[in-house]
């Protein structure tokens, strides 16, 4: 008997634009702040951007871990998107999934909470999609049935080398102010 691979080729497709989402939304972070374009893109439009992205990537994480459920090829509990190192499909880089899973809703959730807890530690939180894009990078190296396919290496590549670089701009362009420069 033939096994559909409808929802098979689903949670790959999602999980790939997860990734692609999570990476333009890091980048619209970095523009935010860094403003390369200078005045030609607005601050607030970056903004709802970067947010828009987020809240699209964690739609795709949902599409890609309710995919992984449906699907007959792993067996994926609905418990295991939860909790982490429950699947047994590459039990530790899918657990790595689940955290990045499990960090993108809670960076997403501070939107939120930002006055609540104050600037400070909100920036702070928000430091973690670093983290994040780190763990969602090797969950889809190490898990996803494509990374060895040479259009997804050059695709994870192509996304790392996009944040360095951005991030090395921000870091050039915008030094963090005396008072938030902790000593040598």
């Amino acid at each position: 008997m033939k096994t559909d691979p409808t929802f098979w080729l689903l949670a790959r497709t999602s999980g790939l634009t997860a990734y692609v989402l999570l990476t333009l939304s890091v980048l619209a972070g970095l523009v935010l702040k860094s403003r390369p374009f200078g005045k030609a893109l607005r601050a607030a439009t970056v903004a709802d951007v970067h947010r828009f992205l987020a809240v699209l990537g964690l739609g795709a994480v949902a599409l890609h871990g309710a995919t992984l459920v449906l699907d007959k090829t792993v067996h994926v509990s609905p418990l295991a998107l939860i909790v982490p190192g429950l699947v047994s499909y590459r039990p530790a880089w899918t657990a790595v999934g689940v955290l990045a899973a499990e960090l993108m809703v809670v960076i997403y959730a501070s939107f939120a909470l930002r006055r609540r807890i104050g600037v400070k530690n909100w920036r702070r939180l928000h430091y973690a999609t670093f983290g994040l894009f780190g763990l969602a990078t090797v969950h889809g190296l190490a898990a996803g049935s494509d990374s060895g396919a040479p259009w997804a290496f050059g695709l994870y590549g192509g996304a790392v080398g996009a944040v360095v670089f951005a991030t090395g701009w921000r870091a050039l362009a915008c030094p963090a102010p005396a008072h938030e420069r902790r000593p040598a």
